[in-house]
């Protein structure tokens, strides 16, 4: 049965939907990086959800082609995230979503490396003919964070992120987004194929010990 990292690590994409905190580890990533509404049917961020997905199923094809990774064992491509910011908000305004600046991410599986990332997105290049370049090799160490499933609307977020502020202030720790650190998400649905108020999104905040 292929590995699945949603069932085998729940506490990172499973949370309840009530506020909780999490230590999150360093893991590795495709991304891309871009600015813009994610809703724009012909913007920045339909393009880099293509490319990713195009590049991450590449990597877990790999098995039918003759590149051999070490270490593969096959899996579930993981969901799809994104670190999210607008230059000079706290937070994030959910009605500005023109000025939207965000890095849309992939989970990787440890064993791949950057020079694997490299022949998959050469395959995908030669495969699409496009150009597939802003794909990136992302590691990224996201440490002590609150968490909540959001049930609902993207629009409806400001809510529950609310809620999180105040949990993590009870349990004495300041939300703690910075020019590194980033308001996360992560879609455990597909947004094409489910209402509004079935949608399940992680949210995850960074925060301080006060």
């Amino acid at each position: 049965m292929a590995f699945d990292f949603k069932k085998e690590y729940k506490e990172f994409y499973a949370p309840k939907n009530k506020p909780s905190i999490v230590d999150v580890p360093s893991m590795n990533y495709l991304a891309v990086r871009g600015k813009g509404d994610p809703n724009a049917p012909d913007g920045e961020y339909q393009e880099a959800i293509r490319q990713l997905y195009t590049v991450a199923y590449t990597i877990k094809m790999s098995k039918k082609t003759d590149h051999r990774i070490d270490g593969y064992f096959d899996y579930v491509v993981p969901p799809l995230e994104g670190f999210w910011w607008q230059e000079g908000v706290a937070g994030v305004d959910y009605e500005d979503k023109d000025k939207f600046s965000w890095i849309s991410l992939i989970r990787l599986p440890d064993f791949v490396s950057r020079a694997d990332l490299d022949w998959a997105v050469a395959k995908a290049e030669k495969k699409k003919k496009s150009d597939f370049s802003l794909v990136e090799f992302f590691t990224y160490s996201e440490g002590l964070c609150v968490q909540c499933m959001h049930i609902g609307s993207y629009d409806n977020e400001p809510q529950t992120v609310a809620m999180m502020h105040k949990f993590a202030q009870n349990q004495g720790y300041g939300i703690n987004i910075t020019d590194d650190r980033y308001h996360h998400e992560i879609y455990l649905s597909d947004a094409r194929k489910t209402d509004a108020e079935k949608l399940k999104t992680v949210i995850r905040l960074p925060v301080k010990k006060l």
